[in-house]
């Protein structure tokens, strides 16, 4: 099994995706940024430092939000959302991912997720913010 940390970065009422990249395993599914757990990391630290090597910010982890697992054909992923708060000033760049982009949470369902992060964007659409 595979731990993985993912960000929720919200602003008002839109989300921040990412879509993975030609090469890599779900290629072109959209996902939450984020990434694996190493050794001897919270989940949080694991976040803050995907986000750091992924989109080039440094920013504090805020609550847990919620879980998801899913069984692939190379092995079980096990997500652990937390909302992260990003500056409004603060650019996001990704250096990993084919494309990014700010959508509304209602249009989320129009995206092609990750099936991981599919209850992830369901519970999204249930929360009242």
């Amino acid at each position: 099994m595979t731990v993985v940390a993912a960000a929720i970065i919200k602003r008002g009422d839109e989300v921040f995706i990412a879509k993975r990249p030609e090469g890599k395993s779900l290629a072109h599914h959209w996902e939450f940024p984020g990434g694996k757990q190493e050794n001897n990391e919270t989940l949080p630290e694991a976040l803050k430092r995907e986000l750091q090597e992924e989109l080039n910010i440094n920013v504090s982890i805020g609550d847990f939000f919620v879980s998801s697992s899913y069984q692939y054909d190379f092995g079980v992923i096990e997500i652990y959302s937390y909302f992260v708060d990003v500056p409004e000033n603060m650019e996001i760049n990704s250096n990993e991912h084919e494309e990014v982009k700010w959508v509304k949470i209602r249009d989320m369902e129009n995206y092609k997720f990750a099936p991981a992060d599919v209850s992830i964007v369901k519970a999204l659409g249930n929360k009242n913010f």
